[in-house]
């Protein structure tokens, strides 16, 4: 006989943390709604537009906001069970929608990026000569090298996908590959440097939250990264090489899209200048966001010297107004051409937007009513060794990604609960900070209710529910990670002499 679940407690008496059933509750509603959110994902239908909001190509993340808000309600209905006043349920959300401000407003400026970037010409001009250098059997294993260099110079994973990502899939589509694998390429190579780099600020705050030092972080994380990357690599190859996910591509089907593409915008390298610009931004450690509204500035330049043609000047300024606002639609006649580069504006981010609104309020929730705790703490009661302390971090990691929907709280709250267990194992806390990155940096864009996936979805343009099963890295990680645990290889001991008790209070949180 199930034991009756206790009334909520008065008004005015403290809050209660939850049950480990009523945690079980919770994740059972969670994965039931998530997975519907997975298996019933809708998509725009080509060429649709709403009240002018050019969605075209774009994963229709209206479709998974409405259970995602149905999992808001639950949420805040068992916190109120719990005793949290409506008042503080609605401050916790509006402290979760507050994190993700930065992100709001890094999509808000990446649409209008997009828009003004394939007006101006800069994407056609990246794809044109790219499909001049790239072939279709090693384009995969190129996107990924091309992507990880350019992660790990500037340390952002969202700037690589807003920047050579999205030339990247323009030039897998036209080469006839698979655009769901090309993105997974292009995450793997992404969240490489994002969790490399010294410049990125997860591979910063990992080793702060856990107590070690930066490059005694970054060596540690190349036990685990590195064999994982060479797997994603050796996959994209064996893919590109065998011809799977490809169709194929004649020659002159190529010049005839470079035809196309020369017909639409002028082709010119000085149409290379605005991604080149951001890039050196981000190398100078320059805010993202500042970084790519300089992004947009040139691109828009570019595009009235060289696109606005005979044009006078008010009605170019409109046009990349426009642009900037709605995003640009090609009438070129060729339907590829069109399909590519149709895209972009600030209004094709307010479904993703919404999106990361209601999954940020709902973390904020569940962070205050401390349900993440509760369940972190029952994993850790029942680690018994260092391999099962180390899989429940990573564990932690992906279910607060999964849950919280942020990569930084996925970071934080497992480092601040295991970073004390971690010398009682005899376990050295450079293991932690990177067991932190194995899963907390790395599952964030395989949500497609994460910022990160929410992100990656709308810039690439094709669904998280889609791409998520060839970021053969992001996948791989976590799991060689899992495998050294319990072989104990390179899971290195605890030297309190050199490391600390490791019982200092864990660093703050950047937000």
């Amino acid at each position: 006989m199930s034991q009756a679940t206790p009334p909520a407690p008065p008004s005015g008496t403290a809050p209660r943390l939850p049950s480990l059933a009523e945690c079980g509750l919770f994740v059972l509603i969670a994965v039931a709604l998530m997975f519907g959110m997975l298996t019933g994902e809708t998509r725009i239908s080509e060429g649709f537009v709403i009240h002018g909001l050019n969605l075209n190509g774009l994963a229709n993340n209206l479709g998974s906001t409405v259970p995602l808000f149905v999992l808001l309600c639950v949420t805040a209905l068992m916190a109120r069970r719990l005793g949290h006043s409506f008042k503080t349920i609605e401050e916790a959300m509006r402290t979760g929608i507050g994190l993700a401000l930065p992100a709001i407003l890094i999509l808000i400026v990446v649409g209008g990026l997009i828009g003004v970037w394939i007006g101006s010409g800069t994407i056609s001009t990246l794809i044109w000569y790219g499909l001049d250098l790239l072939s279709p059997e090693w384009f995969l294993p190129a996107t990924l090298l091309l992507c990880s260099v350019v992660s790990l110079a500037c340390g952002s994973s969202w700037t690589t996908a807003g920047t050579m990502g999205i030339a990247l899939i323009g030039m897998g589509r036209t080469l006839g590959l698979d655009p769901a694998m090309v993105a997974g390429a292009v995450v793997s190579g992404a969240y490489f440097g994002d969790k490399l780099s010294p410049l990125s600020d997860t591979t910063n705050l990992a080793p702060a939250i856990a107590g070690t030092d930066l490059f005694s972080h970054i060596h540690s994380m190349l036990f685990t990264t590195v064999p994982a990357y060479l797997l994603a690599l050796g996959i994209y190859t064996w893919i590109g090489l065998s011809g799977h996910g490809a169709t194929a591509v004649e020659a002159s089907d190529i010049a005839a899209m470079q035809g196309t593409l020369e017909q639409l915008h002028h082709v010119s390298p000085w149409l290379l200048l605005p991604p080149v610009v951001v890039l050196v931004l981000a190398v100078m450690k320059q805010p993202a966001l500042p970084s790519l509204v300089v992004g947009v500035l040139v691109a828009a330049v570019m595009s009235l010297l060289l696109q606005g043609g005979a044009a006078p000047l008010r009605e170019s300024l409109t046009r990349v107004s426009l642009q900037f606002l709605q995003g640009f639609v090609a009438t070129s006649g060729n339907a590829g051409v069109d399909k590519l580069l149709s895209n972009g504006g600030m209004e094709s981010m307010l479904p993703t937007i919404l999106l990361v609104t209601v999954a940020t309020a709902m973390g904020g929730v569940l962070e205050k009513a401390r349900y993440l705790d509760v369940l972190m703490a029952a994993l850790q009661r029942r680690v018994k060794r260092a391999a099962g302390l180390v899989t429940s971090t990573i564990l932690s990691c992906a279910g607060a990604n999964a849950l919280l929907s942020d990569q930084y709280l996925s970071i934080v709250l497992p480092g601040r609960l295991f970073r004390a267990a971690y010398p009682k194992f005899g376990i050295s806390p450079r293991v932690l900070s990177r067991s932190l990155e194995d899963a907390g940096t790395l599952t964030s864009p395989l949500f497609g209710w994460n910022s990160c996936g929410a992100y990656m979805a709308v810039t690439l343009g094709v669904a998280t529910g889609d791409y998520w099963r060839y970021a053969f890295f992001n996948l791989l990680n976590p799991l060689v990670a899992i495998l050294f645990a319990w072989t104990g290889w390179f899971v290195f001991r605890h030297d309190p002499a050199k490391e600390g008790s490791g019982n200092e209070p864990p660093a703050p949180t950047p937000h």
